[in-house]
């Protein structure tokens, strides 16, 4: 695009309304949304690429995402001009210029995903569409204890969906930590990349560990058979977050300084 600037940003939202992250027809989505918000801004159509595509119901604490555009508008026109655009649940944190060979998808090194249980016998109220109840005690020391099995380069068949277009199911997952904080459970992974419903099949398969219905090494058995059926059911997604994503420091993004409000610790 000829005399065009890119522009990254950096965006939260509450997924619980929405189908997902990409557009479809006759349901609401999140680059749907955005890209509404921003055209006025920047008086000419804005295409969305982002770096992670979010399921419906899944949230995003960082999500990035880049378009280009022949406007020129300061950082805080960006922010402020897209915002007075969007609903409550949708918020544009920063905006940024960035080269033109800057990706929201390819240019990041990492992605991090969290996943919320709230574990407690009476159901939540404040957590209710941020997290998943489960009603049962979980043995959160075994789920860490178990979680050690997925670290590394896999293939990550027998967690992913059937729908996965990924040409290639290996990934590296340089870290994954359960921990426990009040009534949450937390699960956190970090990878290089993720493939459909990975980090949901991952969480599914740590709660059955926790509930006594799995172990250490049936993950290992359903890792080796790349069998989507050996391994623990998908979690629900209101529990899901796109926590971060990180990119080559060159690139100077802000860094994720949103913190949830309420009773996600």
């Amino acid at each position: 695009m000829t005399g065009s600037v890119r522009i990254a940003l950096g965006l939260e939202y509450d997924g619980s309304a929405y189908a997902g992250w990409q557009t479809q027809r006759a349901t609401a989505s999140i680059q749907t949304l955005l890209e509404a918000a921003l055209a006025p801004v920047a008086d000419e159509p804005v295409n969305l690429i982002c770096a992670g595509r979010t399921d419906a119901g899944v949230h995003a604490r960082a999500q990035v995402t880049h378009f280009d555009t022949q406007a020129r508008r300061t950082a805080r026109g960006w922010v402020l001009g897209a915002n007075t655009n969007l609903p409550a649940d949708v918020s544009v944190a920063w905006a940024r210029e960035v080269p033109r060979h800057f990706h929201a998808r390819y240019s990041a090194e990492a992605r991090t995903y969290r996943y919320y249980v709230f574990n407690r016998s009476v159901r939540a109220a404040l957590a209710a569409r941020g997290a998943t109840w489960i009603r049962h005690p979980l043995d959160h020391e075994r789920m860490r204890a178990a979680a050690g099995e997925l670290k590394g380069s896999h293939d990550f068949s027998a967690f992913c969906s059937a729908q996965s277009q990924s040409g290639s199911s290996i990934r590296r997952v340089d870290e994954l930590t359960v921990q426990r904080a009040g009534d949450f459970v937390i699960i956190e992974a970090t990878a290089n990349a993720f493939l459909h419903h990975m980090v949901r099949n991952i969480a599914g398969t740590l709660i059955a560990v926790g509930q006594g219905e799995a172990d250490a090494l049936s993950i290992r058995r359903a890792l080796q058979s790349k069998d989507r059926s050996q391994a623990g059911p998908t979690a629900p997604p209101q529990g899901l977050y796109l926590w971060s994503v990180r990119y080559p420091w060159a690139f100077a993004l802000p860094p994720s300084r949103s913190a949830i409000i309420g009773p996600l610790p």
